[in-house]
């Protein structure tokens, strides 16, 4: 994957395939610190200590209709290629946290790609998990939660057309405007 926007795609549709109620995406950009932080926390069913393990194994899955997980061990092996690290936590019945660091400056960091895009399809999503995602830089903070969306839309659904083509608009404006050129 050669888009951060898609390895955070993968990790929380393996939140939502969790049962999770809630994840939590945060973006942190320190230029000036060569530091670019992803942590992503959701509060589903976890995993046992074996599977933490294991998790950044390309050739362990959860999954019953395929035999490899790729998106945690290309996220992690994209951070250590740019400088950067990665760290995964995880208790059952309770949650997963990861935290991924990148070298903010590095040549071999992806980019971040389609957020918005990313975001609208966590947002329609059909077991209504609630997604919250606060984006920091430099130049200011953006933050979008599913949760204050559905209560000003008073029960319409995400994935009405004109809700969606509202919701990309607002979010890649707001993304623009906090934007830094690298």
């Amino acid at each position: 994957m050669n888009e951060l926007a898609l390895h955070i795609l993968d990790i929380a549709q393996n939140s939502i395939r969790a049962h999770a109620g809630l994840i939590e995406i945060f973006i942190t950009e320190h230029p000036a610190s060569n530091k670019y932080q992803i942590e992503i926390k959701d509060d589903g069913k976890g995993m046992n200590p074996q599977q933490v393990e294991q998790a950044s194994n390309p050739f362990f899955t959860s999954r019953t209709k395929r035999k490899v997980g790729l998106g945690l061990p290309l996220l992690k092996h994209n951070a250590e290629l740019a400088e950067g690290s990665f760290h995964l936590h995880s208790e059952e019945n309770k949650g997963t946290q990861l935290k991924v660091n990148f070298g903010f400056h590095h040549i071999d960091r992806p980019v971040l790609g389609d957020m918005a895009g990313t975001l609208l399809i966590l947002a329609a999503n059909e077991k209504q998990t609630d997604i919250r995602y606060v984006h920091k830089t430099p130049k200011g903070e953006f933050e979008f939660n599913t949760r204050e969306v559905k209560n000003e839309l008073d029960g319409m659904p995400l994935s009405t057309p004109e809700i969606r083509k509202f919701l990309n608009e607002m979010i890649r404006e707001n993304l623009e405007q906090i934007q830094i050129s690298e």
